[in-house]
């Protein structure tokens, strides 16, 4: 058995292990995580529908675009560069540009011919009903 200074065994597992937290440490900054996705969304459900939102700020909304298929809903669109007047140039640009799109999965199958999606003040809110079937019928219980 090998000893290190302060007398205590060497372990080798135990080196494997530190280097393999330091290997997941270094590749998990690279992954991209939901905070990083654009736009950012937000998702509420109730027996009866769910509603979604998505911060778009500066996108027209005819440059978006909702679709519904069972219960999988995507939104694409695409936001645009700003122009620069001639003579000018960034001094900064940190807002990016360019085409989006986001798909969520609902935890029910969605009424497509019910769905609304409106824009307001940059937040894009897209409300999407549950199919009546598939909606949670409440059983009456009777005394025998």
């Amino acid at each position: 058995m090998i000893w290190q200074d302060l007398g205590r065994p060497w372990d080798p597992w135990k080196e494997l292990n530190a280097l393999q937290e330091d290997l997941n440490r270094a590749f998990s900054a690279t992954r991209t995580n939901a905070a990083d996705e654009y736009p950012p969304i937000n998702v509420w459900t109730n027996d009866g529908s769910a509603i979604c939102t998505a911060e778009i700020p500066g996108i027209d909304a005819s440059d978006i675009e909702v679709s519904v298929v069972h219960d999988t809903v995507t939104i694409k669109g695409t936001r645009r560069p700003e122009e620069l007047s001639e003579g000018d140039r960034f001094h900064r640009r940190e807002r990016g540009f360019g085409d989006f799109t986001r798909t969520l999965q609902m935890p029910f199958k969605v009424a497509q011919d019910q769905v609304e999606a409106r824009v307001t003040r940059g937040i894009l809110r897209v409300f999407l009903p549950r199919v009546e079937a598939d909606r949670p019928k409440r059983i009456a219980v009777h005394t025998v």
